[in-house]
């Protein structure tokens, strides 16, 4: 880890008993979402249906206008039930070896043109042995893509975001605060951002489907969600933190994901 940052300081220092009623009120919103999604989406398809035939035979400039707005904001609404879908059922996971830091690289050179336009430094501290998992590499890769689109969104623009990578024993985790210390040596993903940092209502429903944290410059959608799905089906966790550096009284947001090593 770079030496400006301290220890770890939770947002709200969850213990084992909320942690378990967090998975509980998720685990109810993706049944909910999955039997929405069902029923919302046949109507949907039928409205872009419709509209694309009239579209196609509509001569009238303003009607064509209407029409077409109709049918992109349907497909819209469609694009955003995939991704209620993907939180509430997502594809079986494809296991296999998966170099973490190939991953990172990779998921941080997909951001790099947004990065520039904004003005944002994407920094990444990667040990120097390999470290692989078993693991989906392309849901994961979703996941994390996930976290550092977040932290884009809360800064806007002229920061900074800091990707590290390390393993972690048990003993190293007993004063995490994050519910049951783990019985396996972890490796841990922290997505750190200069970006404003998260109010303690905020952190409450980071997760939730359609929860918006826009006055912590947080985005609407499923991005959190989607992640949150992903790693809990490979087994891991994931979690906000606070930081303050060494050298300035900045508070940072720190996103944390946690998979069983292999």
């Amino acid at each position: 880890m770079p030496d400006e940052l301290q220890s770890p300081v939770e947002i709200s220092a969850p213990d084992s008993f909320e942690l378990r009623l967090e998975h509980l009120k998720l685990d109810a919103m993706k049944e909910l979402a999955y039997g929405a999604s069902h029923e919302i989406n046949n109507p949907l398809a039928n409205i872009a249906a419709r509209a694309q035939t009239l579209l196609r035979d509509e001569k009238d400039p303003q009607r064509r206008q209407a029409l077409g707005a109709i049918h992109k904001q349907a497909l819209r609404a469609h694009e955003m039930i995939s991704d209620l879908m993907l939180f509430a059922r997502p594809p079986e996971l494809v296991l296999k070896n998966t170099d973490i830091q190939g991953l990172i690289r990779q998921v941080t050179a997909e951001l790099s043109d947004t990065c520039r336009q904004r003005d944002v430094r994407m920094i990444t501290d990667l040990p120097e042995e390999s470290v692989e998992i078993e693991a989906d590499a392309e849901q994961l890769a979703v996941a994390l893509g996930a976290l550092c689109t977040n932290s884009l969104e809360a800064i806007g623009s002229a920061g900074t975001i800091e990707v590290t990578l390390r393993l972690e024993s048990p003993g190293e985790a007993l004063h995490s605060n994050r519910g049951d210390p783990p019985t396996r040596e972890q490796v841990v993903i922290e997505v750190l951002d200069d970006g404003p940092g998260l109010s303690e209502q905020a952190s409450l429903h980071l997760f939730d489907p359609f929860y918006s944290g826009r006055e912590a410059g947080r985005g609407l959608g499923f991005g959190l969600s989607k992640c949150w799905r992903i790693v809990t089906e490979h087994g891991g966790t994931v979690h906000a933190t606070h930081r303050i550096g060494k050298n300035d009284s900045q508070q940072k947001t720190c996103f944390t994901i946690s998979l069983p090593a292999r």
